[in-house]
């Protein structure tokens, strides 16, 4: 795995009205974000902004015990439909926080595995939730739609929801998924695609922990 300095995103149109501001902001938000692992063509012409990466075929869990963890940040945020969105809300149930982009290429693949999860604890007191990063919302919608992701995603174009947990377990990659216990702490986390079994092992250790 081939660690790069840092994570940079797709080129994106930029509408007339965005002011030349907003695309120095949002350009230096992917200047500090996520280091990645190096991977191939992504987005949907195949074409790569300069340095653009991504975790490919490659799985790293880490579990934290519960005396051992980082609080989750109080995030706020809008998901892609408007709603808004509190970590701090979520607080009595197992928070699955996978963060994505429609221009992955492993968050496709992995797309079908964390939807097939969200309906296997559906009973159960775990929420999942995605972070749809560097990313347009209609875009985004439609991947949820084609792959069957009926859970809420937090719209994240300039990353702020990724750099928020920067001091505390980060999500240094796309994809990566964070498992939150129900005292708001950080559990667990997986780098690159996720793997059903290793992560449905993950959320069932977290969920049969004493609240």
């Amino acid at each position: 795995m081939t660690r790069l300095p840092k994570f940079a995103h797709p080129k994106l149109a930029q509408p007339a009205w965005a002011s030349t501001a907003a695309t120095a902001a949002l350009l230096g938000a992917a200047a500090l974000a996520i280091t990645s692992c190096s991977g191939g063509p992504i987005a949907a012409n195949n074409q790569l902004s300069s340095g653009q990466s991504f975790v490919s075929g490659s799985y790293n869990s880490e579990y934290f015990s519960p005396g051992s963890r980082s609080a989750a940040p109080a995030v706020a945020a809008t998901t892609l439909t408007g709603q808004r969105f509190s970590l701090g809300g979520e607080r009595g149930d197992v928070v699955v926080l996978n963060f994505w982009g429609s221009w992955c290429s492993p968050c496709r693949a992995e797309a079908p595995r964390l939807a097939a999860l969200a309906r296997y604890f559906s009973h159960d007191p775990v929420r999942f939730f995605g972070d749809d990063v560097h990313d347009y919302a209609t875009a985004a919608q439609a991947f949820e739609h084609d792959f069957g992701v009926s859970y809420p995603s937090l719209n994240d174009p300039g990353e702020q929801v990724a750099l928020a947990f920067h001091n505390t377990v980060p999500p240094t990659a796309i994809p990566s998924t964070l498992v939150i216990d129900r005292a708001g702490k950080i559990a667990a986390r997986v780098i690159g695609e996720v793997s059903y079994n290793g992560l449905r092992a993950l959320i069932a250790k977290v969920l049969a922990e004493p609240t």
